[in-house]
């Protein structure tokens, strides 16, 4: 009975292992993208002559360095100026399968470059 006990609790801890592992690397590689989005936001904001397509090139180089599932036109670039200000909001909006053994699911991740309504 306690071999029994022994080897489920291995498994268990096994299974939870193999769980982190296919869940950690989309989680860290969207908190690394969505950080990137606020760099790009911020130095392409500063740069007056960057056109929206410009920056939306620029989120794509961000895409392919961290090899996400995302299109272009899955990106959302908005302008806000006020008298004296001028900023770009970006924000991305895509999904990653997961396959565990058995089952698989679906994380949807929503990364921005902060908030726009500032």
């Amino acid at each position: 009975m306690g071999i029994i006990k022994a080897i489920l609790g291995f498994l268990a801890i096994a299974a939870v292992f193999v769980g982190v592992f296919q869940v950690a690397p989309p989680m860290f590689a969207n908190y690394n993208f969505q950080d990137d989005l606020r760099t790009v936001a911020m130095m392409d904001g500063a740069a007056f002559q960057k056109t929206d397509e410009d920056v939306r090139n620029d989120v794509m180089r961000k895409v392919k360095e961290h090899d996400l599932p995302i299109d272009p036109k899955q990106i959302t670039v908005q302008r806000m100026n006020t008298p004296g200000l001028s900023a770009i909001y970006v924000a991305a909006d895509y999904s990653v399968t997961i396959s565990l053994p058995g089952y698989s699911f679906d994380m949807h991740f929503t990364p921005s470059s902060g908030n726009k309504g500032f």
